[in-house]
């Protein structure tokens, strides 16, 4: 696979300091710039989220890593042949998705290799892997620091505009699908990097940060809701679609950020068949329901309005 990772994402939002508050909380490392834009880096991805000034939230660009200029080429040549006006320089191309109004760059850039993080031992039937210690998980105190960047939902008018841009145009790989609801598609060998999702309006929906395992899952959740509960938006769970156990929390400009582990990797296309999730599994495996603001997040009708007064 030529595109290779999910590189970095933009956000516009209107509270850009308090929302970066929130941010370093979650376990990014920032650096505020002179511009009053925020970057944020993870341990092993680099600058993965930048902060700019919005009037609304939304998701202003994504960030896609390819190997070399060919591939920038066949880029160009398909999102050309959609129809869609490309930018071309010298080692990135770069288009608007029409239905969500967000960029995609796609950057020639180095591959991610992760270093190897070692298995946490669990007991089990007749498997005794950690005979006479504690659970490394609950004897963990340093602080919870996301490894990557790992994917990106958005809401979009148009499924199948955004499908077909990313699909047929950037060059992603169809994962599975939720009936009738949306698209899991990848640029990486993990099971999604991007999630079109059909919605009223256009916005993010969330943003996903790897982290070593469930616990990890689960110190990160409870250290962010310890002083703010009013960040708790659902988990802990297990997803069908990706399997990945997650935990979302709410930032104070209304965009979802989820810790994650254990996602599925899909290393050989001919050996995965994307499905059509139905119902409850195009959510979740297990854990508590999702609440209704994660289906319809609360500020929804204002960002409808916004984006019907926006020029």
């Amino acid at each position: 696979m030529a595109l290779h990772r999910l590189s970095q994402v933009v956000i516009g939002v209107p509270n850009v300091e308090e929302t970066a508050r929130y941010y370093s909380d979650f376990g990014l490392t920032g650096v505020r710039e002179s511009t009053g834009e925020w970057g944020f880096r993870t341990l092993d991805g680099g600058e993965q989220l930048r902060l700019v000034p919005s009037p609304r939230r939304r998701l202003v660009e994504l960030t896609v890593g390819a190997d070399d200029r060919d591939d920038l080429d066949r880029v160009e040549h398909q999102l050309t042949a959609l129809g869609v006006p490309v930018t071309r320089g010298a080692d990135r191309v770069s288009a608007v998705e029409s239905a969500t109004g967000a960029r995609a760059v796609v950057a020639i850039g180095a591959r991610l290799n992760q270093a190897t993080v070692p298995a946490t031992p669990y007991n089990g039937p007749g498997r005794l892997e950690r005979p006479n210690v504690r659970a490394p998980g609950v004897e963990r105190i340093t602080p919870v620091r996301p490894r990557k960047l790992g994917h990106v939902v958005v809401g979009t008018t148009d499924v199948a505009s955004t499908e077909r841009f990313f699909l047929d145009g950037i060059g992603f790989k169809l994962s599975d699908r939720i009936a009738g609801a949306g698209a899991f598609m990848r640029c990486s060998t993990d099971h999604h990097n991007v999630l079109a999702l059909a919605a009223p309006v256009s916005f993010l929906h969330h943003t996903s940060w790897q982290v070593d395992d469930v616990d990890e899952v689960g110190r990160g959740a409870m250290t962010m809701l310890e002083d703010h509960p009013e960040r708790h938006v659902w988990g802990l769970g297990r997803h069908h679609a990706g399997s990945n156990f997650f935990w979302y929390l709410k930032d104070p400009a209304g965009n979802f950020s989820e810790y994650y582990s254990d996602m599925d990797s899909i290393l050989d296309d001919q050996l995965w068949t994307p499905e059509a999730h139905e119902g409850a599994k195009g959510l979740f495996n297990w854990g508590p329901p999702p609440p209704a603001s994660f289906l319809k997040p609360e500020d929804l009708a204002a960002l409808m309005v916004g984006a019907h007064s926006a020029p």
